[in-house]
């Protein structure tokens, strides 16, 4: 994963201080959802986030992995990317292995995809925690401007990430486990951009032009893909 860092995050205002943590549930959770074409058991989690991308207080997020392409449908959305960051995960959680479908919540606890219950008493969970970071992200035309403040109790270099969406695909798949459905994905990661890390010792404030209709989602995540501490989508 290449990563590199924006002196501009690094020298912007002066230290914040005397902020006042933000009431727990103000922030929306962010689901991940790690999925393939090429996966039997994937279409009822692909359901499931297709339902979390209409609520107000989750940012679903489906990322398509490309190593199940051997079996006989390469994923028209694949990217060794998504694989990379499903790994990555995996690693910094301290397991071996990588399954589909999966949730990763947050960016720390995770779940099996199509289990909806166990999904929804860790959306729950996440949604009672305190937020630490105060983010706006404001769209006009092609152009993003990224606000953040840091929180009491938060510090430390986190990295801030550009996600853009396509907001809803369907797809006939005409071989492998998948073949002869046609299914609908929602929210489905075309490319994710580091955009840097930021000092939360200081305010940041940077704009970015975007290519793209989007949707697009910016999240702010602790460093090595630790816990989403802030997250917004812009249409």
């Amino acid at each position: 994963m290449k990563r590199w860092i924006l002196g501009s995050l690094m020298a912007l205002g002066v230290v914040v201080g005397g902020g006042v943590a933000a009431m727990a549930g103000d922030r929306p959770v962010v689901v991940e959802l790690f999925t393939s074409q090429g996966c039997s058991a994937c279409p009822p989690a692909d359901a499931l986030l297709n339902d979390l991308a209409k609520r107000g207080d989750v940012i679903a997020l489906a990322l398509h992995v490309d190593y199940w392409d051997y079996l006989g449908w390469k994923d028209v959305f694949g990217s060794p990317d998504n694989s990379e960051r499903q790994r990555t995960y995996a690693s910094v959680a301290g397991r071996r292995m990588v399954y589909t479908p999966q949730m990763v919540i947050n960016g720390t606890d995770d779940v099996v995809g199509n289990r909806p219950k166990d999904v929804s008493a860790l959306i729950k969970k996440h949604r009672g925690t305190r937020d630490y970071v105060d983010l706006k992200v404001m769209r006009q035309g092609n152009q993003l401007r990224i606000t953040a403040r840091a929180m009491d109790g938060l510090s430390g270099k986190l990295d801030i990430q550009l996600v853009e969406l396509a907001p809803m695909s369907k797809v006939s798949i005409t071989r492998g486990e998948n073949a002869g459905g046609t299914f609908s994905y929602a929210n489905v990661v075309l490319g994710m951009t580091e955009l840097g890390e930021w000092d939360a010792r200081r305010p940041l404030d940077v704009s970015r032009t975007v290519k793209g209709k989007g949707p697009f989602v910016v999240l702010i995540q602790r460093d090595g893909l630790g816990a989403i501490e802030a997250a917004q989508i812009v249409r």
